[in-house]
């Protein structure tokens, strides 16, 4: 029997929603369950639109009811969001989309919601201009962002804030990164572009490759054979601050999934430790590995705690890609602005305060660390930076500037949009002799 793609997105969004699941999880679990390729890629698309734009469809459909099915059948109020973001946001035909929503009411064992399915979404057409400009009124239903997330981007980037949510909402593109180790970035490129890709260099990132849209890269030609791995722009960036020459041990912390850990050893002849604190992930580090043809010492352990892994060997250059609130990344991952909340950003900032603590005193006499969040909150930011600089006498700011972005208080902040990157925070500390 044939699995309704929508009724299937119907049930995973109510899951990414109102119960907290990641989109990631539900997508590798429900995918396999079409056998498609089309259907696969419109899961996917209503999944992350509909996890993408929930905050703003979810309010309308609130409106379009007397009395809301959030609670009751979690799965067809779901499914009331996506038959708008199918034709608000896909822009699929009309007709098209609204009967296909019906048949999946049916689909999902609900044949008696099939009329007010019909009936809500014949609304929303009939009265569409009038409930838009409701929505578009509050910057939460405008932009689909918690208040609490436009009030901060408000606070921390008044001139920016309305660009960074625009940002939030489109399709970022697909950026490779060229193993050097393994291939050339012109080589990479043509056999891509034999393949039917529309690779090109990217203008300033010299190990960047930029595709206009995202795509199985599995199949993608040299992936099998490590040529190349998935890594935004803005998280490419840590390599160059690192500053590697042949022969430095470097620590790269909360390494997971390993690509900034990846890149280093593709650019240097380095001992490089990726720590982790989470053993399942620490898995995805060690597959990245194996599939580029890298080496690294891979350990299971507490950055905030080095005692318990440390041998005692200082480190020529550490690298923190801090756990923060994700908030510079929500264009890829669009369901964490429905699981963050404003009482997780103090918790973030102690645990990111205790691992810069614990390991600025592993870092050797003139080494370089290199702290980097993908938030765009000062809290998480140059406030972290700033107070280690103001306890460490022996912490002096490394200045640098990039193509893209703009001057933190210490640092450099990448807002979402800027250049066409990921939201992403450096910092660049370097200890005195």
């Amino acid at each position: 029997m044939k699995v309704d793609t929508r009724a299937l997105a119907a049930r995973g969004l109510a899951e990414i929603a109102l119960r907290g699941a990641s989109l990631r999880e539900v997508m590798q679990r429900d995918a396999p369950k079409l056998a498609d390729p089309r259907d696969r890629a419109l899961l996917m698309a209503l999944l992350s639109e509909g996890a993408r734009w929930w905050l703003r469809f979810d309010a309308a459909v609130d409106g379009l009811l007397e009395k809301s099915l959030r609670h009751k059948d979690p799965a067809v109020h779901a499914l009331l969001v996506l038959g708008l973001v199918q034709l608000e946001i896909l822009e699929l035909q009309d007709y098209a989309a609204v009967a296909a929503t019906v048949e999946a009411v049916r689909a999902l064992k609900r044949p008696q919601l099939a009329g007010l399915v019909n009936a809500v979404l014949r609304r929303w057409q009939r009265e569409r201009s009038s409930l838009l400009a409701r929505l578009d009124a509050k910057a939460q239903t405008r932009h689909a962002h918690p208040q609490w997330l436009a009030d901060a981007l408000q606070r921390d980037w008044p001139a920016q804030a309305e660009a960074v949510m625009a940002a939030d909402n489109g399709e970022p593109p697909l950026m490779l990164r060229v193993n050097r180790q393994r291939s050339e970035r012109d080589a990479l490129i043509g056999q891509l572009r034999a393949a039917g890709y529309e690779a090109a260099a990217h203008p300033w990132l010299t190990d960047a490759l930029v595709l206009p849209h995202s795509g199985d890269v599995t199949r993608m030609p040299g992936f099998e054979d490590g040529h190349f791995a998935v890594q935004d722009g803005a998280a490419q960036v840590a390599a160059d601050l690192a500053d590697l020459r042949d022969g430095l041990r470097v620590l790269d912390a909360c390494a997971a999934p390993g690509g900034k850990a990846c890149h280093l050893l593709e650019r240097a002849d380095i001992d490089l430790t990726a720590l982790e604190f989470d053993a399942p992930r620490a898995e995805r580090i060690r597959q990245n590995l194996m599939r580029l043809r890298l080496d690294a010492k891979l350990v299971i352990g507490d950055a905030g705690a080095p005692k318990a892994w440390w041998k005692g060997q200082p480190f020529d250059r550490i690298l923190i890609d801090a756990p923060c609130s994700a908030t510079g990344v929500l264009r890829r991952r669009p369901d964490v602005r429905l699981h963050r909340r404003e009482s997780d950003i103090a918790a973030m900032h102690a645990q990111q305060r205790r691992i810069l603590s614990a390991l600025w005193p592993l870092l050797a006499p003139g080494g370089r660390l290199v702290y980097i969040t993908c938030s765009v909150l000062r809290a998480e930011n140059e406030a972290i930076v700033g107070e280690l600089l103001a306890t460490r006498a022996d912490a002096e700011v490394v200045p640098f500037s990039l193509p893209a972005g703009q001057p933190a208080a210490t640092g450099w902040q990448i807002l979402p949009g800027d250049g066409d990157l990921d939201g992403m925070y450096y910092a660049v500390l370097q200890k005195r002799h």
